[in-house]
């Protein structure tokens, strides 16, 4: 069956220009098929324009994000976003028909942003919303950062020169925004770290501010406490840092 997708490139003014080291990017929007019986599904990213080795890296990097995202199907091997839009929807589809009666109308939404960007690093977030049923749905940020000189994607570890150096550097600055006394274990005040011992979140990324933690819900909280983020300033973390903003 042909599934139906309205993409819409939009380009607003201004939006292709370069800025200084800045890249070009283009804001994308991909909406699931418009039907009573299809999910809510709205993907707004930016697109890096220019057909360079780094554009190709960022643009994959992002769109195998989303693609993990929706793919409810793990069966399915996904390897576009329209792809994983349609299992998304063949998931909820597949849940209606076996409960017709008790099946809500499942929503998904992501939407990009630049972070942070300089002439030597990019920091991408992606903020998503997934509903598939039950008793709320599950919001969720990933940073992803881009070493342009290089054209490649960042993992944490590059981003210092000992990740554990900063590791316990951050576990300061936590438990000092946190209340939490020095001498005290890390889940001393109801956090939920494995094997009570502080670690760094899986979202790091560089900001104008700093870099920027950013524990998702359940990560070492409950839900109800939703997201846990800690910002350190680069003049703070300038030392671990392996990647050297302009900041």
């Amino acid at each position: 069956m042909k599934s139906v997708f309205r993409l819409i490139v939009l380009f607003l003014l201004g939006i292709g220009c370069k800025n200084g080291d800045n890249l070009t990017f283009e804001p994308l929007r991909l909406d699931g098929e418009a039907c009573g019986d299809c999910p809510a599904v709205s993907i707004q990213i930016p697109h890096a324009l220019g057909g360079t080795q780094l554009s190709t890296t960022i643009n994959t990097a992002i769109k195998e994000e989303i693609i993990a995202i929706l793919n409810y199907d793990e069966e399915v091997d996904a390897g576009t976003i329209p792809e994983a839009m349609a299992s998304f929807k063949k998931g909820y589809l597949e849940l209606k028909k076996l409960y017709s009666d008790e099946t809500i109308g499942w929503e998904a939404t992501v939407a990009g942003e630049i972070l942070y960007e300089d002439a030597q690093l990019l920091t991408i977030a992606l903020d998503s919303y997934i509903f598939t049923g039950g008793a709320h749905g599950y919001s969720a940020k990933r940073l992803l950062n881009f070493d342009k000189k290089k054209s490649k994607e960042l993992e944490n570890e590059e981003l210092f020169k000992k990740t554990e150096d900063f590791q316990l550097f951050a576990e300061i600055k936590f438990r000092e925004q946190e209340n939490i006394p020095r001498e005290k274990p890390i889940n001393h005040t109801g956090y939920m770290f494995e094997k009570d011992s502080f670690s760094l979140p899986e979202n790091l990324g560089f900001t104008k501010e700093g870099i920027h933690l950013h524990y998702n819900p359940y990560e070492v909280a409950s839900y109800a406490d939703g997201p846990i983020t800690l910002t350190l300033s680069y003049g703070e973390v300038r030392e671990y840092l392996a990647k050297r903003p302009k900041y």
